[in-house]
């Protein structure tokens, strides 16, 4: 079987498969990427006057959804990708409609909870993805489905707040609620990906390369971990370090300034994807050494085009980072089961966030808006460094066991 071609003989999957899958985690994405943002205005709807647990709820999703990520995984090898990728749209529907009823901290606390053990979307998404789709054509479907998390990212809140004005928030998750059903009914008349022979995380399947993976799965995961923690360190502080920097700044601008590298992976994506999806290492280098420089430059930028051409590199080093890492996970992906994979790595991306949220907090309570900047920096920068070491290769092929 040649790179990129399809897993599922005898089954039409199709390029329009593939947006339909990328399109239902964009729709199904609007509230959980859309709301958070409103949690200081949600809360004292439910007696948090001062929305002191605002900071806390924040990563409550992140955390549970990354304590269940590898179950799911495993369970979608087991009993079907396709039926648990739509357990996880019906799971994202039922904890949204019990945030949008709730009338007390605990209840909406609670559904955050569910919304990270039910939820997974991304990961079900990819798993699903994984098993019909390999090489070539499996990474530029990753590199799709971080379009569409992007275009949420930027898009929802957005929506979430010109919807505020008629409906609040907090009752905005019992109404979006119908995104997730709706994307649910859609991926029902999806195909079911062909069952995997038995094979786990580490055990590769029979039909596979007799060449290296180009990285270990180890060093797969720590770069996931490294490059979220490494940008998303800077996502939570960056409306308090443009009013530091530019007085004054209206909140739409500040707005655009964030969307800037998320407009950056939207726009370059697929022609990055042509460029290096046969040097992704030589990308991933690239793109850690300019989120480095990208941050460093925000904790000394004084101006309004400087702040716009750090935006930008960030953006580069952005769109290099997930657009290689996803040529990386779709090697990875060849000959191992999609679903336990794929779940395990979103594991490790979701305590990176984690880990960058918390990281971020301590650093701009000691240190001021620019710590978190200058962290995510020196932690890229260490990256870029460890990228060039040759543990990142495998010693041996896949296909050969040592016993």
């Amino acid at each position: 079987m040649s790179a990129g071609t399809l897993r599922m003989p005898g089954t039409a999957f199709s390029r329009g498969h593939v947006h339909a899958v990328a399109g239902c985690y964009f729709v199904a994405s609007f509230a959980a990427l859309g709301l958070p943002p409103y949690l200081t205005e949600i809360l004292p709807e439910l007696g948090d006057r001062g929305a002191r647990w605002a900071g806390v709820l924040y990563v409550v999703p992140t955390v549970f959804g990354a304590l269940g990520a590898p179950l799911w995984g495993r369970l979608a090898d087991r009993y079907g990708r396709k039926r648990l990728l739509l357990r996880a749209q019906l799971g994202l529907a039922v904890a949204f409609l019990l945030a949008g009823w709730a009338d007390s901290l605990a209840t909406f606390t609670v559904a955050l909870v569910l919304q990270g053990i039910l939820g997974g979307t991304f990961a079900a998404s990819n798993g699903y993805l994984g098993a019909a789709l390999e090489g070539p054509a499996l990474s530029r479907a990753l590199t799709l489905m971080q379009g569409s998390a992007r275009a949420a990212l930027v898009v929802a809140p957005i929506v979430v707040g010109s919807l505020s004005g008629r409906l609040s928030p907090h009752r905005q998750y019992a109404l979006l609620a119908v995104l997730p059903l709706t994307a649910a009914l859609l991926l029902a008349a999806l195909p079911e990906p062909e069952p995997a022979a038995a094979k786990s995380e580490t055990e590769p399947g029979p039909a596979t390369r007799d060449e290296p993976p180009m990285i270990s799965l180890k060093a797969l995961y720590a770069l996931e971990f490294a490059f979220v923690f490494s940008t998303v360190i800077s996502f939570p502080y960056l409306i308090a370090l443009v009013d530091d920097r530019l007085p004054g700044t209206s909140p739409t601008l500040s707005g655009v300034l964030f969307a800037l590298p998320h407009l950056c992976y939207l726009v370059s994506a697929l022609a990055v994807h042509s460029a290096f999806h046969s040097r992704p290492r030589t990308g991933i280098a690239l793109g850690f050494a300019c989120i480095a420089l990208g941050l460093a430059g925000h904790g000394i930028a004084g101006s309004l085009p400087t702040l716009i051409a750090v935006r930008l590199l960030l953006g580069v080093g952005l769109t290099l980072g997930l657009v290689c890492l996803s040529v990386l996970a779709a090697d990875c992906a060849k000959g191992r089961a999609p679903g336990g994979m794929f779940g395990s790595l979103e594991f490790f991306s979701k305590a990176g966030a984690v880990a960058a949220g918390l990281a971020a907090a301590a650093g701009s309570a000691r240190f001021g808006p620019a710590a978190p900047v200058l962290t995510g920096s020196v932690a890229a920068a260490v990256t870029v460094l460890a990228t060039l070491l040759p543990p990142l290769t495998p010693r041996i092929p896949r296909t050969r066991r040592s016993r």
